[in-house]
């Protein structure tokens, strides 16, 4: 590894370009480590085929080294020539797969370091780019993807284009290295970034209530949109919220965002500058675990935050307005638009788009885009919403559909349709354990529990990590599964549907083929003490007293120690009687 830290590699990098375009000319099989670390910032990480790594030391080989390239998709806003453009690339480039993120985006497997400048140039040929996808930057921003016909549905999405527009790199260095512009040799510093660019990752997204499939208090700043009559008037801005952390270091944690200020809809997108300035300039460089926004905030105070923001804008403060959320679902099946016209939602296992097993998506999907010409959107559950559609569409939808072995929303459970895992080995130099590989097989187990008990429609949200850095966002699931080890995983309970509530570790380690007996006690007592109407997620609130919430204490003490530390403090607070 590179004796530099992150913060030199960044500041010498000369705009992020490193020596990039020199190795990408080398006919090499990789980057060294400092380029791999820059590439992020174009929207690639390096990585290799895990699985081989074992078998290649022992022949004496390198690694067998390939590439992830994510496209950035504001909103999750898709063209229909667009997807087939990455449809075509997964056989021509890629591992033939395509994989819808969390953050509406896309990502291309296994693309091979010969063919990684012809990958992003295809994407940017097509209209989308993968700059800024990765790295230390304002991330793809996100947007309620539920394709009604609002005014206010353009507004929110518009906000998010925007705020991807704005917060772009100003760098040429991406232009130089991949779609071959001239070289600028007087680059002025950018006026946002400056030379060391943030911290840390930075996660937007714009939610429009009663909607919350973006997740909105999980991210560094989820802005909530106010309509009145037919408009947005306003956003109030939630700050500091992020879920990652890492095992066993108590002072890492998940936070959900804390409600800053309200804006009126014109000061949207300078006050999101400010906040990003704010974090820019404050947040921790020292230390890249304590370095996100939402330890600035815990660490610095929501008032302290406030008042560096204020000094950068022009407008004064208003409070917070509240609104209410729904869950994080989406709309699966057929829906009306609101127009006259339809949308249906696409149920994508994992967000992995492929032939596989009998269950033919990446046919079903591009048949039915090529038959229909639908508009799309990515949705925050690796889902895609086909849209624009006429009553006439339905039957040739679904005949698609069925003739690719694909299964139709009510066909599945409740749990099912929300369950979502991270893509972890063989491709991700972070996962401790399995992902995605082994999610479906573990969801058929726990459906086949939820059936016998009588909870198949209930909404129980279930997500899987490889790792602690929780992509798939299971700090704040009804139940989350967090990769320690190979075969081993800590087990979360208590979030909500909602996302508006954090878990709290129930097992620190259990064995995955232990998984299943692990939870079942607890939709045991779900199904026979309910209270009608009732939700697991309000279930869980009423029936389990943890203690104070959130802390970091919930993340890494077991629910059973948590409630014995519970009983001793009330003991300690009773009065001595006389």
């Amino acid at each position: 590894m590179s004796n530099k830290s992150i913060e030199e590699i960044k500041i010498q990098s000369q705009g992020l370009r490193g020596t990039i375009a020199e190795e990408l000319a080398s006919g090499g099989t990789h980057f060294s480590e400092e380029n791999a670390l820059v590439l992020k910032f174009h929207g690639s990480y390096q990585q290799d085929d895990r699985d081989r790594r074992a078998e290649l030391k022992k022949e004496g080989k390198d690694k067998a080294w390939q590439f992830m390239v994510r496209t950035k998709v504001a909103g999750g806003e898709l063209r229909a020539e667009q997807y087939l453009a990455h449809d075509r690339m997964a056989d021509e480039l890629g591992n033939g797969s395509i994989r819808l993120t969390t953050r509406q985006g896309i990502q291309m497997h296994g693309v091979l370091f010969g063919s990684l400048k012809e990958c992003i140039q295809r994407i940017n040929a097509c209209g989308l780019t993968t700059k800024g996808a990765c790295g230390d930057i304002v991330r793809n921003t996100m947007a309620t993807a539920v394709p009604i016909t609002s005014r206010a549905m353009e507004q929110v999405q518009g906000l998010a284009a925007a705020i991807s527009e704005r917060f772009f790199a100003k760098s040429n260095s991406y232009t130089e290295i991949w779609l071959d512009g001239e070289r600028v040799t007087d680059e002025l510093p950018d006026p946002i970034y400056g030379d060391a660019y943030l911290p840390r990752k930075f996660k937007i997204g714009v939610a429009l209530p009663p909607f919350n499939d973006i997740d909105v208090f999980t991210q560094d700043t989820g802005i909530v949109a106010h309509v009145e009559g037919e408009e947005v008037v306003g956003w109030t801005f939630l700050v500091g919220g992020g879920l990652g952390m890492t095992h066993g270091q108590t002072q890492t944690h998940p936070q959900l965002g804390k409600p800053l200020m309200y804006v009126a809809y014109e000061d949207a997108l300078d006050a999101m500058t400010a906040i990003v300035t704010v974090q820019r300039d404050f947040g921790r460089r020292d230390d890249r675990k304590q370095a996100r926004m939402k330890y600035l905030i815990r660490d610095k105070g929501l008032d302290w935050f406030r008042e560096r923001v204020l000094e950068r804008v022009s407008f004064k403060y208003q409070p917070p307005r509240t609104e209410r959320f729904g869950t994080v679902e989406d709309r699966l099946g057929w829906n009306e638009q609101g127009n006259g016209r339809f949308f249906y939602g696409m149920w994508v296992p994992e967000g992995r788009i492929r032939d596989w097993n009998g269950k033919k998506y990446r046919t079903a999907i591009r048949e039915i885009i090529e038959e229909i010409q639908p508009r799309m959107r990515i949705t925050p559950n690796c889902n895609l919403y086909f849209y624009e559609l006429e009553e006439n569409a339905k039957g040739k939808v679904e005949a698609i559909l069925r003739r690719n072995g694909i299964p139709l929303p009510e066909e599945l459970t409740r749990a099912r349709k929300v369950a979502h895992a991270c893509v972890a080995l063989p491709t991700c130099g972070l996962a401790l354990a399995e992902s995605e590989r082994v999610f479906t097989g573990l969801m058929e187990k726990i459906d086949a529990v939820l059936r016998e008990l009588g909870l198949e429609k209930e909404p129980i949200l279930i997500r899987m990590s490889g790792c602690p850095n929780g992509c798939p966002r299971p700090y704040n699931a009804d139940i989350g599964f967090v990769g320690r080890a190979p075969g081993k995983y800590a087990v979360y309970m208590g979030g909500s549907i909602h996302g508006d509530r954090l878990a709290g570790l129930l097992e620190k380690t259990v064995n995955f083929e232990q998984i299943v007996e692990t939870i079942r006690p607890y939709l045991e007592r779900f199904a026979k003490e309910r209270k009608d109407g009732e939700s697991f997620s309000e279930f869980y609130r009423r029936t389990w007293e943890v203690g104070e919430s959130p802390s970091s204490e919930q993340f890494h003490v077991e629910l059973e120690e948590r409630k014995r530390r519970l009983e001793e403090k009330k003991l300690r607070a009773e009065p001595v009687g006389e």
